[in-house]
């Protein structure tokens, strides 16, 4: 026989790529993507320059502002080689050197983080302690990341005390907590400690907008603000937020807009937050119950109301006062608090506040 009956693998279908979340696609690479946290990268750059790298790092700040992706930015730029592999420590790592791709992909061996939630005990530390007397395999530090160390117990914080204040010359620790009230001041003082602000409304809603560029979703700016304020200081909150508003657009094909936001999140229409003030300053019960129903009616939760009320009250004060009008407020927004600042006495304005906030925490 000429002919062959090897028909050789049938084709197989194309593995289908895993989705991944915004706040995990979009985590800084390096420290010019890290946002708002600008104070930090400049000391950590003159450190690095003048070769003063302290032995150890404590990051703290709220959740998702960046503790931990800093933390591996942090490795990056000491074990960094550059391109051609003759670079030393350096604050804006290549990202194409081996050591840094592994790092970025959780793969360097030389760069072990660990979870101190569930690694709470003196023989997790002594494990920790043992191997950090071993010199890097072969990056130029071994590095140990300890995420949320406050959950550590008492006895593994004693434990790490003497590896923590003299490691080996090719070791340093960067530990990371949103509770540094719980970590002990011994720890503290072996630590140069860098306390990671909350992000800014602003630069949230920026950073926002430039993502549903990169994912060619079309989005109200208004909508961006409006995530930017309930994600409270947190780029990951945020962009979980952004995630879901997204999934919701696809279902509607409008984009992410403000209404679906607002609906989404529970929040009050600043219309309808207005009128129901205007209500309430003119004495009239019946009306501003009535505005109140309207709103519960349409999903809102009766405590978003209550500080979205708060926040207008604030809004006014600050304007009585003489504060620069908010550029994210709507044109109808600002002159009906500039109004308001005009017409309210301060005595009034702050037994208001005082009135709404009890009702609030009632």
């Amino acid at each position: 026989m000429t002919g062959s009956f090897d028909l050789g693998e049938p084709p197989q279908p194309a593995a289908a790529t895993p989705y991944r979340v915004l706040a995990r696609k979009y985590r800084p690479q390096t420290f010019a993507e890290l946002i708002g946290q600008d104070a930090m990268v400049t000391t950590l750059g003159n450190a690095i320059k003048r070769d003063r790298i302290a032995h150890a790092f404590l990051m703290t700040g709220v959740r998702g502002v960046g503790k931990t992706s800093t933390a591996r930015l942090i490795a990056k730029a000491l074990n960094c080689i550059g391109p051609d592999g003759q670079g030393g420590p350096t604050i804006d790592p290549c990202g194409v050197c081996e050591h840094c791709r592994a790092i970025a992909e959780g793969r360097d061996i030389d760069v072990i983080e660990m979870d101190a939630a569930s690694h709470t005990g003196v023989d997790d530390m002594r494990a920790v302690i043992d191997a950090s007397r071993m010199t890097a395999f072969n990056a130029r530090y071994k590095i140990y990341i300890i995420d949320e160390v406050h959950m550590l117990s008492k006895n593994a914080f004693n434990a790490l005390l003497k590896t923590l204040e003299e490691p080996a010359e090719s070791v340093k620790f960067v530990l990371a907590t949103t509770e540094v009230n719980k970590v002990p001041v011994t720890v503290l003082s072996r630590c140069q400690r860098f306390d990671l602000r909350r992000i800014s409304a602003e630069m949230l809603a920026e950073h926002f907008r430039r993502i549903t560029q990169l994912e060619e979703v079309a989005a109200e700016p208004e909508a961006l603000t409006l995530i930017a304020r309930a994600a409270e200081g947190s780029a990951r909150d945020g962009l979980s937020i952004l995630d879901q508003a997204i999934a919701h657009a696809g279902l509607e094909g409008s984009g992410v807009t403000a209404a679906a936001v607002r609906q989404m999140l529970g929040l009050s229409d600043r219309g309808a937050v207005r009128d129901l003030l205007a209500l309430v300053l003119a004495g009239d019960g019946a009306g501003a119950l009535a505005g109140m129903r309207r709103q519960y009616d349409g999903g809102v939760d009766p405590l978003a109301v209550l500080r979205a009320l708060l926040e207008t009250v604030h809004g006014v004060t600050l304007a009585k006062v003489g504060t620069p009008p908010d550029p994210a407020l709507s044109a109808e927004e600002r002159a009906a608090r500039a109004e308001w600042a005009g017409g309210l006495s301060f005595a009034l304005l702050h037994r208001l506040w005082q009135l709404m906030l009890r009702g609030h925490d009632e």
